[in-house]
């Protein structure tokens, strides 16, 4: 096993059973346009996930609706056997449909099928992380997650899954699953322009509970802001680096996984979460969620 000559940014956070660096992978960029189908460059798609790996990442999020299938398949072509301290988080709860959409699927026959879908495009026999992911491609909806998060729990009594989190969730969603059985991460949209989950985050910290962040960068509509731009300018960076390192200094359970099909670009991010942003930098970066 080859050790990264420089280490990753952020220190490490308990996943679970595991201790995972905080800067992370998320796969959804390597399928095709609209995270369907497969990638333009599958050997390219496939180099990025073992630099990944060979730079001391440890823990890719991954989702059987990604292509679908496309993701895991990739992730299983390329780092199959997985090592010992790999942490593949997937996600339950949502499909895809002939025009791309994302329709919900949370009967307990639909999320079981998912979990055996997921273990079998993986190539393994318990997965290490699933989250139920509930809301919709427009965020979090209110409404009980108990009879989706249960089926999951029993799926975990059996042996196939090893650790739970939820995903797309009100903080309402989030306590009543952790009155149900313990979680080990909760996993929403947030980033500089969308802060609405501060205070879960804080509490979440208090509690050993990982956030981790999806859409960091702003997602299909990507953070624009004259005081980003300011941050940047001052510090020689893209905006995009100081939105990562902002996230980084957030909240010490912040476990960022930005996705992407370049390894160059894999590289840009890693370096970018590990700027160190000032005071006054927080401060002006702060306003601009608030």
């Amino acid at each position: 096993m080859n050790t990264p000559s420089t280490p990753l940014p952020g220190g490490t956070w308990m996943l679970g059973g595991s201790t995972v660096p905080r800067f992370g992978y998320g796969a959804m960029q390597l399928a095709g346009p609209g995270v369907m189908g497969p990638p333009a460059d599958h050997d390219g798609a496939l180099a990025v996930l073992r630099e990944a790996v060979t730079l001391g990442i440890t823990h890719i999020d991954t989702s059987g609706a990604y292509g679908p299938r496309i993701t895991n398949e990739l992730i299983r072509e390329a780092l199959h056997p997985y090592r010992e301290t790999l942490v593949i988080a997937t996600k339950v709860g949502a499909t895809r449909d002939a025009h791309g959409g994302w329709p919900t699927a949370r009967r307990p026959e639909d999320l079981r099928k998912q979990v055996y879908e997921n273990l079998e495009s993986l190539g393994v026999e318990t997965l290490d992380l699933v989250n139920m992911r509930m809301g919709d491609a427009q965020g979090p909806q209110s409404g009980s997650i108990t009879e989706a998060f249960e089926t999951l729990v029993g799926l975990q009594r059996e042996g196939l899954i090893r650790h739970l989190g939820v995903s797309n969730v009100t903080a309402e969603q989030v306590a009543e699953a952790r009155a149900i059985a313990p979680i080990v991460c909760v996993q929403n949209m947030y980033n500089l322009a969308h802060r609405h989950d501060d205070d879960l985050i804080d509490r979440l910290a208090t509690d050993g509970i990982a956030y981790v962040p999806f859409f960091p960068l702003g997602g299909f509509a990507p953070l624009q802001s004259e005081a980003l731009s300011r941050v940047a300018g001052r510090m020689e960076a893209s905006p995009m680096s100081v939105a990562l390192a902002w996230l980084m200094q957030r909240s010490p359970n912040i476990l960022l996984i930005p996705g992407t099909s370049s390894t160059a670009h894999l590289h840009e991010n890693i370096a970018g979460a590990g700027l160190s942003l000032s005071d006054k930098d927080v401060a002006e970066l702060d306003d601009i969620g608030h």
